[in-house]
């Protein structure tokens, strides 16, 4: 089970994802800024909406995790699994298993800002404007 430090993470989104590493983002209006990060190593295996809002995570069922063993070939150190609202009628369900899960926090502008403080950083697609 994943637990959060305290703060509004409402708004979530996938701010980056490649073959090494998925990083979930998010605070409580990602427009300009998130404060908080997940980010998983070594995926193997992820079914996460794109943007979504208000998880709620809890332990995988035995099911899920029968699954991503099966599609696998073994239960992964990091199993977590969430509902949320991903604005369709339903809750959307998401699972991610990985290798590693590390909970960053700071703020992270998602675009250009100069003299960034202790603890800031820019989302990795903003690159300075000219």
């Amino acid at each position: 089970m994943i637990e959060l430090p305290e703060g509004s993470w409402w708004d979530w989104d996938i701010v980056a994802w490649d073959p090494g590493r998925l990083r979930l983002a998010a605070g409580h209006d990602i427009s300009y800024a998130h404060g908080l990060e997940l980010v998983f190593s070594d995926p193997v295996f992820v079914t996460c909406p794109a943007f979504f809002q208000d998880p709620v995570f809890r332990a995988p069922t035995p099911d899920e995790a029968r699954l991503v063993a099966r599609q696998v070939g073994e239960t992964p150190p990091v199993l977590i699994a969430f509902e949320a609202d991903a604005g369709g009628a339903s809750l959307a369900s998401g699972l991610v298993a990985a290798g590693q899960l590390d909970i960053v926090q700071g703020t992270v502008f998602r675009y250009w800002r100069e003299n960034l403080a202790v603890g800031e950083r820019l989302a990795p697609w903003v690159k300075h404007s000219a």
